[in-house]
């Protein structure tokens, strides 16, 4: 943390990097339960981007139980608190990570029964070369 209050979340160690491996494998509640420990460590904008994050991890729980109101009303959620990022924002892509959030919705308000896109990826900006 610097003078200012300000942290800068690094995925590369222990809860971060963990939620995201879990979140790669479709492990939504450990995931959640990973970056909601950070969370809870964080103020100002920081808290409310990881705030997303748990938000997707836990729509998709829903989703896997069968609460697809519960999926939707959380992908919402999220998708409003990351609309107010920049496209890169903490070392996660904000833009393709919202796209994805957006054929979510889509798929699930107008056919739930339709064939419903790969879950949406949380990419830190450094997998883009791999």
């Amino acid at each position: 943390m610097s003078d200012t209050g300000r942290v800068t979340l690094d995925w590369s160690n222990e809860a971060l990097a963990a939620g995201l491996e879990c979140y790669s494998t479709a492990q939504f509640f450990d995931a959640h339960e990973h970056w909601e420990s950070v969370w809870l460590t964080l103020q100002g904008p920081e808290k409310s981007f990881l705030q997303s994050l748990v938000q997707v991890t836990a729509a998709f729980h829903h989703f896997e139980a069968g609460n697809l109101t519960g999926t939707v009303s959380l992908l919402r959620r999220a998708l409003k608190r990351l609309s107010q990022c920049p496209a890169v924002f903490e070392g996660i892509e904000v833009a393709p990570l919202c796209a994805d959030i957006e054929n979510w919705l889509e798929a699930l308000e107008r056919v739930p029964t339709a064939r419903l896109p790969a879950y949406p990826k949380i990419r830190p900006v450094d997998a883009r070369l791999e």
